[in-house]
């Protein structure tokens, strides 16, 4: 009798595996041309002064900025100082500097096919060019056959192929 226990246990089990198998096959392919880009920055009008021993002359006013205008940057309007104690001694310095002047909203910055073409005269400018896309190409083939061909400058491309299996 105790021969036939494992023969027994045979043909009792189930003769199949119960199992969920999952296979997800992803393929990307991702081409990127950097656009062209320009960043300008309006340097402002100032005006400094110092000194010891200085005064502003009767009716008269130290240097000041006049208020700009929608075409103009703030101009200086000089102002007259004299000596205080003649004969003893001074010291006097000023400095001066003419900003940018504004330009109409919508103006100034013209990109073509990735180049710069023209941009305001402003005082603080970066440029970037724009990428040339050559011959930028990518493939991801059924087959899992993957290309990538290079473009001109400031491209990128890149392509992958992933295949994940799951057994619960």
């Amino acid at each position: 009798m105790k021969r036939f226990i494992p023969l027994l246990l045979l043909l009792s089990s189930p003769n199949s595996v119960l199992a969920d198998v999952n296979i997800k096959h992803t393929a990307l392919t991702s081409l990127q041309v950097d656009g062209a880009g320009v960043q300008s920055i309006r340097v402002p009008s100032s005006y400094a002064v110092s000194g010891n021993n200085m005064k502003v002359t009767t009716g008269e006013h130290f240097g000041k900025l006049i208020a700009p205008t929608a075409t103009a940057s703030a101009l200086l309007d000089v102002g007259v100082m004299e000596v205080n104690n003649v004969g003893s001694a001074f010291s006097f310095s000023e400095s001066w500097i003419g900003g940018d002047a504004p330009v109409a909203i919508g103006s100034g910055v013209d990109v073509s096919g990735g180049v710069v073409a023209d941009m305001p005269a402003f005082g603080n400018v970066t440029v970037s060019s724009g990428g040339v896309a050559g011959n930028l190409q990518g493939t991801v083939l059924s087959s899992g056959l993957v290309t990538v061909q290079a473009g001109g400058a400031g491209t990128v491309g890149t392509a992958q192929i992933s295949t994940e299996i799951n057994v619960k």
